[in-house]
């Protein structure tokens, strides 16, 4: 008897042990509840389905969704930790009145929480540590075979990039003129879909990409609409676009790696207006309760990020070095998330050198901007049009990459990351010419001499502070410490070719 006791006991103290675990969620990590409800009718339209999430401090109110199959769903990140409780508030009644609780424990390893802009000009993660986006565009990736979308979180798994931008819907241009596995609504390829009605099963692919992404420390900046389009997505009405954003906010909010970007190149979409972009804008700062970041993408005519309910500056420009003008009009960080891509297509906009791209990096980077990588290289014969070609380009469909770009890239990165903090342009003098230059107070500094070849440069530095300095090939990879003390005004020796560079550190 008494050994049946202690066994019980037992028992109970692990099924306790198991029901805590399952009622712990991770500080800026999903916390899902999972319910069972009626699948007649149209559960996307007809039944509503919202939670309220309450801690000593703060009350989150969030929107649920349908899964399919009589599956409804509730999404939560929390933000606090300590005990959370929640409350279910549905027309169905089998949904309605749910409570329940769980513990928000410390965020675990790796986990910076949300990225948010910090004084303007800069991003950082909700705990405070700088983030830098180094990013990359994989326009439909996560449409592609599963052996590929393998493939890319293999190549990514690199570290070359903490961005990715990718489409919410498939895409059909050159070299992406494959069907995607799954189709958002309901209904049959091309055009005949039930608006009404969302495949879940699409949502739950781009879901685990999202996740894929977030393990390896990369953002999704998620492109809501884009004009590449066969199957009538670009051109539903706004009734549709708005059941359409508010299931992705439902769905996507709270993965803590999700950005938001209205479109790809929104000025090529015809059926859109003006007031339709501000008015997505406004759907999303109103009721993503997470308030992720949000920003829109042009084509021609760059859109007034001006708006209130954008949060950075996406801009696709070639001149990279032009970051300063549109930091003073908009006091936005800004990002160049299209500046060209490192290929050998037939199109003017996909045929940099490797050189060419790195360059675009330093130049934008060292004027307090941001900038995205591209690749459009092919293997087969680049004379041949995209829609004849069965390679698989990065900018595309994933992959693999094959360019020069990426290695000096990560390079750039792990030298911005070192910096002692956010970095903003200031201008040091060399010889009789301004040259753009990165500073954080008076303490470190970083110079790029573009494509110059310069022998030797004179160089203002504070008179009151000694300086270490390290010769930098931004190309060749390779830091090389120079030489003695530096203060004031003083000749450095270079090696004249481009690509240099200098990091001007204060010596402790």
């Amino acid at each position: 008897m008494r050994k049946n006791i202690i066994l019980t006991l037992v028992l109970l103290v692990v099924c306790q042990s198991v029901v805590l675990g399952e009622n712990k969620t991770e500080k800026w990590r999903v916390f899902e509840l999972t319910l069972n409800g009626p699948s007649i009718g149209n559960p996307f339209t007809e039944n509503q389905l919202r939670g309220i999430f309450i801690n000593s401090k703060d009350t989150v109110r969030v929107p649920g969704f349908y899964d399919g199959k009589g599956v409804y769903k509730l999404r939560f990140m929390p933000s606090r930790e300590g005990k959370w409780t929640y409350r279910t508030y549905s027309n169905v009644k089998a949904l309605n009145g749910k409570k329940g609780s769980f513990v928000c424990i410390p965020a675990g390893k790796n986990n910076y929480g949300p990225v948010m802009v910090k004084d303007s000009m800069h991003f950082a993660y909700a705990d405070g540590k700088r983030y830098c986006p180094f990013g990359t565009t994989c326009y439909a990736w996560a449409h592609q075979r599963k052996s590929l979308i393998d493939e890319t979180i293999k190549t990514l798994s690199a570290g070359y990039f903490n961005k990715m931008r990718m489409c919410i819907f498939p895409k059909s241009y050159d070299w992406n003129h494959n069907e995607p596995i799954y189709y958002p609504f309901e209904g049959s390829a091309p055009t005949n879909w039930d608006y009404t009605r969302f495949n879940p099963d699409y949502f739950r692919n781009l879901e685990s990409c999202i996740e894929r992404l977030d393990s390896l420390g990369i953002e999704a900046d998620l492109i809501v609409f884009h004009p590449y389009d066969r199957w009538g997505f670009s051109k539903m009405d706004r009734k549709t676009d708005d059941l359409y954003i508010n299931y992705i906010i439902a769905r996507f909010a709270a993965y803590k790696n999700v950005w938001w970007s209205m479109a790809n190149e929104y000025d090529f979409m015809p059926a859109k207006k003006l007031d339709d972009w501000n008015h997505y804008l406004e759907i999303f700062a109103k009721n993503d309760p997470y308030n992720h970041l949000r920003s829109i993408h042009n084509g021609s005519i760059i859109f007034d990020h001006k708006n209130k309910y954008i949060t950075h500056v996406s801009l696709q420009r070639e001149e990279t070095n032009e970051a300063p003008k549109y930091s003073r009009l908009y006091h936005k960080p800004v990002s160049y998330d299209e500046c060209r891509y490192e290929g050998n297509i037939n199109w003017s906009w996909g045929d940099l050198t490797g050189e060419e791209m790195t360059d675009k990096f330093w130049r934008g980077v060292i004027n307090g901007a941001y900038v995205g990588h591209g690749e459009t290289i092919l293997t087969e014969n680049p004379v041949r049009l995209g829609k004849d070609s069965n390679d698989e380009l990065w900018w595309s469909k994933g992959g693999v990459l094959r360019g020069q770009s990426p290695a000096r890239i990560k390079f750039l990165r792990q030298i911005i990351e070192s910096a002692p903090g956010d970095l903003t342009p200031a201008t040091v003098t060399a010889s009789w010419m301004p040259y753009h230059a990165l500073s954080y107070k008076n303490d470190f500094y970083l110079i790029y001499f573009n494509r110059d070849q310069p022998c030797s440069e004179i160089l203002n530095l504070p008179k009151d502070k000694n300086y270490h300095i390290d010769l930098i090939d931004a190309w060749g990879m390779t830091v090389v410490p120079l030489d003695g003390i530096y203060s004031g005004e003083c000749l450095v020796q270079l090696p004249g070719k481009p690509f240099s560079a200098l990091r001007i550190v204060k010596k402790l």
